[in-house]
């Protein structure tokens, strides 16, 4: 490139810089970031970054010049043969060197120099002898400049690989040693730079040199340049010195702490050194910065307390005047209030790991007791500063206007879940219980400061396993206290943030429930609390839960007459409509509960009817729309009937859900259960042929309802079965992607398929779902990530048929279920992991049921036995069966497959060698495996394996099937069957497992394929 060519670049390239920077039109700050992209690509850009950083003064603009030496530090960087010849880059760092010199102080910005050092650094990580080339002509670099190199050069070292592909681990290791070589020269020169007076300074003012000294300290620190250092020259050393008394700077105070706490990690004398240092640290730094307000400096101070406590639990459980200067200093951070809980919640650590060690002293020693009981007060009041630190003193509100925790808060109230236990344990339950209730609350209902009730309600929740694993005495009369005051609040009272103390109130009734409702006469205050607690969104859940709690551990007691009405009135304010579905369900689960443990038959049976009365009502609605269609023309009135419709059939699926417990124990009679069935499948068969069924939220609660009921009433349903399978079967050829139709059917093949009167209708049923379009067209992976909820419910349904239906059916159904085994293998290679993985569940089950049937049957048997069918179809099925396992093993999907695809095959290889040895050999023989793989593995396209990858597999994978199929058919055998736990669990099953990670691993930037 000759002087005009070269000319003519810069002036191009200034151009494009300039657009890139200050063009307000996108297109052109697009044109020119391509231009540059180019150019940073290309041959010329070496000579033109170069000639730039060397053009004569005046320099050429800032920006050109950052850019420029941005340019070389990535063509440095890029992976691949990217840097100029070898007698170019002599030449490179020379003109590296003299931009170095000469842009080092102002008026050239700071942000030049870093980026020529960095294209200084990363050229000495790449070229031979580089690191010690650089330090030979660091002394003919101003200060500022050596400062610079010496700050970014370790940063080379520990550069993420990720961002930086051009160098190996390897490579960069070697950097870093050579690095460290020079360390006692770097350590002497920032100790030298660091004795400079104001009078010596080279431009940079002292608060800069200084805060620049650390910076470069703390990028050696951080790759170990003190690792030779003895521990008792560290501790005096006069750059530790330095940089304790820059803390007292605000300038280097952060740079100071990131220092000090990197040394404390890294080198263990250092924290008894540190420890010492707290008095001085406590008085003259953190007391001031209290006072003053100085978040900055207490967050600082925080964290280099707590590394140095974290880093010795040891020194500190001693309780020397030291440690307890460091627990003071703590324990005032964590009482700092703040507009957030940052300072707060970085003590947690430390707190945990000196409770962890105390408790972790044996107990009978005397010095467990002399660390408990010097610590006592400090946990003490730690907790008091916890619960003033956790309290909610703002009213927030949600998107929905709905009172809330902010969310800093709400995080450090999780993060504080372990903390408290510890407490607990360490001050002993009862003593934790009393510190929470000394306040020796007796208000009114009109004085209760219920911020400071909630705080100390939600720190008794948090401990309730400790508490009552303890089961030291506990006075509940507070707690009940205000549960009266809460549970007589009138509708207008509730409002704002008390609804976050029914929420507190709410996890202490269900922790606490089975001592709480020990008092008869407590269980009527309970359950009016929990009912003015559900009303509101914030606090629902807890408080149904507690319901839920109260009415399994306190049955017997809810049974009289004004208890069951406020059940009752709990159950009719659902149909408001205001609470979710979950908390919905577990009120009537814990209503349920209650009314089937009733002793009075009537009463019980009549009870039900009424609990489930307003759910068949929304139903009945929603029925009537469907046959007089004037009443859809309020789009408003039919979405709210279909919500409400919705719900009720979520409430009845929550009632037979728990009845079916009660029905195993006795509790329900027969009875009971037919005329709840009698209400409830003439509305759901209605429903079934309504037009409303293509509502995806009716139909999906209808088949939830549906599979509830049969689940829980199981043999009552038997007459029914024919129209219930009808309905499903019909409804899922109407609405074909409503997957809720298919998983019901599964669910009641599970329940009845076993019955080999219910064989026919089972099959009839496979062929009628088999012969909807949206199975049939399951033939191709992008298909199947189309509809992936459609192959998980039709891979499940498949599961269900071959798993639990009669012999008789399997026989019939061998045509529709080799269709099946075909999609299976075809889905398993789907991007969508769910769809992918279900099909593989049902490829496992197929083979499966087929092991049985061979190991059941060593001779084979005749024709018309489902042993015969199946291993026909894996015969026909297994060579597509393994080449779609070969190709779900490829691409960035495959690592989350390896489990399932090993299982397959090692279940292949059980079968085939098992046939080998048999007269089912005629059928499926160990040669059929090794003709499948051969076939499968050589007609891969060429850009899926490695040169000579393909030779390679088939006599590897042959040789570990085949140990892994033994391994599984010794422990399916005699004895060991007993132990049998499912696969991989031989040697030969690890192996391939292994052999099977390996691949996918080395396989992920494959492309994807797409097998049909």
């Amino acid at each position: 490139m000759d002087a005009g060519e070269a000319s003519e670049l810069q002036a191009q390239l200034a151009a494009a810089v300039h657009a890139l920077n200050h063009d307000a039109n996108p297109s052109a700050r697009l044109a020119a970031n391509q231009w540059l992209l180019a150019l940073q690509r290309s041959p010329q850009g070496w000579a033109v970054a170069t000639a730039l950083l060397a053009a004569p003064d005046p320099p050429p603009p800032a920006d050109l010049l950052f850019f420029a030496a941005q340019m070389l530090r990535r063509k440095i960087q890029s992976p691949g043969p990217a840097l100029p010849g070898a007698g170019l880059a002599p030449q490179l760092l020379d003109a590296l060197l003299h931009a170095a010199r000469r842009f080092a102080a102002a008026p050239a910005p700071r942000q030049l120099l870093t980026q020529i050092c960095l294209a200084l650094s990363a050229l000495a990580l790449r070229a031979e002898g580089g690191v010690d080339g650089l330090f030979a002509r660091m002394p003919h670099l101003p200060a500022p400049a050596v400062l610079e190199l010496l700050t970014v050069l370790p940063e080379e070292a520990a550069q993420d690989q990720g961002g930086d592909t051009g160098v190996d681990s390897a490579a960069r290791c070697r950097f870093t040693r050579e690095v460290l070589t020079h360390a006692p020269a770097v350590i002497e020169f920032l100790h030298s730079q660091s004795e400079k007076v104001p009078a010596d300074d080279d431009g940079v003012p002292v608060h800069e040199r200084n805060r620049r000294i650390l910076r470069c300290l703390l990028s050696w620190v951080r790759v170990g340049c003190f690792s030779e250092t003895p521990a008792t020259t560290l501790a005096t050393h006069p750059l530790l010195t330095f940089a304790f008394n820059s803390l007292q700077v605000s300038f280097s105070f952060d740079v100071a702490i990131e220092v000090m706490t990197e040394l404390v990690s890294q080198h263990q004398e250092l924290p008894e050194a540190f420890l010492n240092k707290m008095p001085y640290i406590r008085e003259v730094l953190l007391l001031p910065a209290l006072a003053s307000r100085s978040e900055k400096m207490i967050a600082g101070l925080a964290c280099l307390m707590c590394e140095v406590g974290h880093a010795a639990p040891a020194l500190v459980a001693e309780g020397g005047s030291q440690a307890l200067a460091l627990a003071d200093a703590l324990l005032r951070c964590v009482a700092f209030t703040t507009d957030d809980w940052e300072i707060a919640d970085s003590t947690l650590q430390f707190w945990c790991t000196l409770a962890h060690f105390i408790l972790g002293i044996d107990a009978k020693t005397a010095k467990r007791n002399v660390a408990q009981e010097l610590f006592l007060p400090v946990f003490s009041s730690l907790l008091d500063a916890l619960l003033f630190r956790a309290q909610i003193d703002t009213d927030e509100h949600g998107t929905d206007g709905a009172p809330c925790i902010p969310d800093g808060l709400a995080q450090f109230r999780m993060n504080l879940e372990e903390l408290l236990v510890d407490i607990c344990m360490l001050l002993g339950a009862p003593a934790y219980i009393n510190k929470l209730f000394s306040r020796g609350w007796n208000f009114s209902s009109q004085s209760v400061p219920w911020k400071e009730v909630e705080v100390r309600m939600y720190a008794l929740s948090m401990v309730a396993d400790t508490i009552l694993q303890d089961e030291s005495p506990f006075d509940f009369s507070m707690i009940m206290h205000f549960v009266n005051i809460l549970s007589s609040k009138t509708p207008v009272e509730l409002n704002g943030s008390l609804f976050l103390v029914y929420k507190s109130f709410g996890d202490v009734i269900g922790s606490y429930s089975k001592w709480l409702s020990s008092c008869q006469s407590n269980i009527k205050p309970l359950l009016l609390f929990c009912a003015s607690g559900i009303t509101k969104s914030v606090s629902s859940n807890a408080c149904s839960l507690a319901l839920r709690k109260l009415c399994e551990d306190a049955s017997s007691f809810i049974h009289e007459h004004q208890n069951l009405e406020i059940l009752f009135w709990i159950s009719e304010g659902m149909d408001k409509g205001n609470l979710r579905l979950e908390d919905e369900e577990e009120i009537v689960s814990a209503i349920t509960h209650v009314l089937s443990s009733v002793r009075d038959k009537e009463l019980r049976k009549s009870s039900l009817a009424r609990l489930l009365y307003s759910s068949y009502s929304a139903v009945e609605k929603i029925i009537d729309i469907d046959r007089d269609h004037s009443l859809r023309q309020n789009p408003a009135t039919y979405t709210q009937s279909l919500d409400l419709a919705v719900r009720g059939l979520y409430r009845m699926s929550a009632l037979f859900s728990h009845l079916s417990t009660s029905i195993a124990s006795g509790l329900v009679d027969d009875d009971i259960i037919l005329v709840l069935l009698g209400i409830f499948w003439p509305l759901l068969e209605k429903l079934f042929r309504s037009s409303h069924m293509e509502n995806v939220s009716l139909s999906a609660a209808v088949c939830r309802s549906l599979s509830s009921a049969v689940h829980s009433c199981g043999q009552h349903f038997h007459i029914l079965l024919p129209k219930v399978l009808e309905c499903l079967s019909t409804n899922f050829f109407l609405f074909q992607r409503h997957d809720c139709f298919l998983r019901t059917a599964a669910n009641v093949i599970e329940e009845f398929g076993h019955k080999e009167e219910y064989g026919a209708l089972c099959v009839r049923t496979f062929e009628t779902l088999s012969s909807a379009s949206s199975i049939s067209t399951l033939n191709s992976s992008y298909t199947c990530d189309q509809e992936p909820d459609i192959v998980e419910a039709y891979t499940y349904f498949t599961s269900m048929f071959i798993r639990c239906c009669p012999k008789e059916a399997i026989v019939a159904s061998s045509t529709l279920l080799e269709l099946s085994l075909q999609k299976a293998a075809i889905c398993s290679t789907a991007m969508h992991r769910g769809a992918a993985l279900a099909a593989m569940s049902y490829v496992s089950c197929f083979l499966e049921v087929v092991l049985a049937a061979v190991l059941g049957s060593p001779e084979c048997i005749p024709d018309g036995s489902p042993g015969v069918a199946l291993i026909q179809i894996l015969s026909r099925c297994g060579e597509g069966l393994l080449s779609n396992v070969l190709y779900a093993l490829l691409g960035v999907s495959a690592l989350s497959r390896v489990h399932k695809s090993a299982t397959i095959l090692q279940q292949l290889a059980a079968l085939c060698s098992f046939c080998e040895r048999t007269t089912w050999k005629a059928v499926l023989s160990w040669s059929s495996l090794c003709g499948w793989l051969q076939s499968t593995v050589k007609s891969l396209p060429s850009e899926y394996l490695k040169q000579g990858e393909a030779e390679m597999i088939i006599p590897l994978w042959l040789k570990v099937l085949e140990d892994a199929g033994s391994d599984y058919l010794h422990s399916r055998t005699g004895d060991n069957i007993r132990n049998h736990q499912g696969y991989m669990q031989g040697k030969g099953g690890r192996t391939l497992k292994r052999i099977i990670r390996d691949f996918a691993e080395s396989h992920r930037n494959s492309p994807t394929p797409c097998p049909s």
